[in-house]
């Protein structure tokens, strides 16, 4: 029976990650399922497992902590009747976000601001030249 899906190898290529992520993200719980693994017990990631990594990696990526990552995934296994409580988590985060993007944003008007500023004073002294 040959195998489908990825191999870890693949799938760490495809997602931008390590075999290394990929085997804590499962050890860790953070997963829908055990990967399927093939006859010879080795990992082959499906289309759906990949979709989900690629959710939790940008969930990690915008700051959401490893136990709310771990509690969201746990709803979601868990089924339907929870949809409250995975709707509350994810607002919670975005409000979260939408913090860190505006401290970001206000930075970068100040270093945006400085950086007119030299421009400013260098086209002075090119034209005082």
């Amino acid at each position: 029976m040959p195998s489908t899906g990825q191999t870890i190898a693949d799938a760490a290529a495809t997602l931008g990650l390590t075999a290394d992520t990929l085997r804590y993200y499962e050890k860790d719980g953070l997963l829908l399922r055990a990967v399927p693994r093939d006859p010879s017990g080795h990992r082959r990631y499906e289309t759906a497992d990949l979709r989900w990594i690629e959710l939790v990696t940008r969930l990690r990526s915008t700051g959401m902590p490893i136990r709310d990552v771990r509690r969201y995934a746990e709803l979601v296994r868990a089924g339907e009747g929870n949809e409250h409580e995975r709707l509350a988590l994810l607002q919670a985060h975005r409000e979260e976000v939408l913090r860190q993007l505006a401290e970001v944003t206000a930075h970068l008007g100040a270093i945006e601001y400085k950086i007119g500023s030299y421009e400013d004073r260098l086209l002075q002294l090119e034209r005082s030249a």
